[in-house]
């Protein structure tokens, strides 16, 4: 092994999970392989939603590394800084010791993280959405609000039966929507609450929600969230957030406890600390997803921008779907580099989109096919099963018994708000830092 060739890939995300996956089944042998990351598995994001509101257990969208990456060595840590001139990386493992490690080629795949706007009091009272550990959290906090509102009086209990997700993106849209149903079915065992109204806001700056969507699918999803009484606010934002509420853009005051936030993310920090071009945060690659200059670095996924070769001009997408493909034509790439194939340019053309809009609902446009209803349904949970790399089995088996037995709906408890304070480090790593939250924050939630 020592007499081979390193090659390091940093971020087990879409990108950088199948990076190393790839890589070793092609060069198996020829150069050693190391994955770095700071957890043992790969997050399936798209269904975290499904964790939330407790239809999946978080352990099927949890990917292990070494089952599914073998002939990978894992090195769980994150990573400080690379000396791109000395072609080492500098990390810190998960019980805080330093390492430092050499490579003949880099994978730079560190992936995204929160982006929070400059709203005064999100980053005390919003929660995020990003991880294991935020899903969890989410998923109890929505409970307990529930709960404690039906031994609180009238003004507390409407508060604390109004929920806020900002962001009316895939993520937002979804969590909403899995959001919504999981405190109607938490409220219905309580008779203290048969009266009260669960108020649910879906509100975004955009025009309409699922803007990436046709428009048309859009439409739809917005039909389909309000006649279940979800409040949709197109063209608003929160200019305030409070122990108390949210304010917002509109001058309006919402009483609440909950305030998720999803509006979006941006390139790991990491990468503009590499000292290399960047475009919006994003490393400067070529179309071989090759850095101009340093052949022995490449990028993918959310950390690369991507000459998009469909429209020319333009850079790809942050979504799981490049990061998958990216992931895959860098392992090729680096393979192709020590003489396995022959290197190859990346060119994809979007498959089209799912939205899960819980219960029998979802909108879909595969292929460039606008669907709804059931059929959009059966076509996006479909695309989940193949596009997970495991577990298939398991989360078939969770969404039948879903669909015939009533949901649990109770805390666990096992994650608390200092746990998971909304920043802009990387999604697990958040889960180690300081809580940027106020003891009255951490109280009331």
């Amino acid at each position: 092994m020592a007499n081979r060739q390193r090659v390091v890939i940093v971020g087990g995300g879409f990108a950088g999970f199948n990076a190393a996956r790839t890589l070793s089944r092609i060069a198996r042998g020829a150069v050693e392989i190391v994955l770095i990351n700071p957890t043992d598995y790969f997050l399936y994001l798209p269904l975290l939603p499904e964790v939330a509101s407790g239809i999946l257990d978080p352990r099927k969208v949890a990917i292990p590394l070494a089952c599914c990456c073998p002939g990978v060595r894992h090195l769980l840590a994150t990573v400080d800084s690379v000396d791109v001139q000395g072609r080492r990386v500098k990390c810190t493992d998960a019980e805080g010791n330093p390492r430092d490690l050499g490579y003949d080629r880099l994978v730079v795949a560190v992936g995204s993280v929160n982006k929070l706007l400059p709203v005064p009091g999100v980053a005390e009272y919003a929660h995020g959405f990003r991880s294991i550990n935020e899903a969890l959290y989410l998923r109890d906090h929505l409970i307990r609000q529930i709960e404690l509102a039906d031994a609180d009086n009238a003004k507390e209990r409407e508060a604390r039966c109004t929920f806020v997700v900002v962001g009316a993106g895939y993520t937002g849209t979804e969590v909403a929507a899995q959001g919504q149903l999981l405190t109607l079915a938490a409220s219905k065992c309580r008779p203290g609450l048969r009266d009260q109204p669960i108020r649910w806001l879906l509100v975004d700056l955009a025009p309409r929600i699922l803007p990436e969507l046709d428009e048309r699918l859009s439409r739809i999803a917005h039909r389909t969230l309000a006649e279940r009484g979800m409040e949709i606010r197109t063209g608003t934002s929160v200019s305030e957030a409070t122990s108390e509420g949210v304010k917002l853009s509109t001058g309006e005051f919402v009483p609440t406890r909950t305030l998720v936030w999803c509006v979006g993310v941006r390139p790991d920090p990491l990468v503009e600390s590499l000292g290399l071009p960047t475009e919006k945060g994003r490393l400067l690659v070529d179309k071989y997803l090759n850095v101009p200059g340093h052949p022995e670095i490449f990028a993918c996924g959310d950390a690369a921008a991507v000459p998009d070769l469909t429209r020319p001009g333009e850079y790809t997408a942050m979504t799981a779907q490049h990061a998958t493909r990216q992931g895959r034509r860098a392992a090729y790439n680096v393979a192709a580099s020590y003489g396995h194939g022959e290197r190859k340019p990346y060119k994809h053309s979007d498959l089209g989109f799912v939205v899960d809009l819980g219960d029998a609902k979802a909108a879909a446009n595969p292929l460039g096919v606008p669907l709804s209803g059931v059929v959009a349904k059966a076509v996006t949970r479909g695309y989940h099963l193949l596009a997970i790399p495991g577990g298939r089995a398991r989360i078939a088996g969770s969404w039948l018994l879903d669909a015939l037995l009533p949901r649990q709906t109770v805390q666990l408890g096992v994650i608390r708000a200092p746990e998971v304070p909304l920043s802009s480090t990387s999604p697990e790593a958040s889960s180690k830092s300081p809580s940027k939250r106020s003891p009255k924050h951490a109280s009331k939630h």
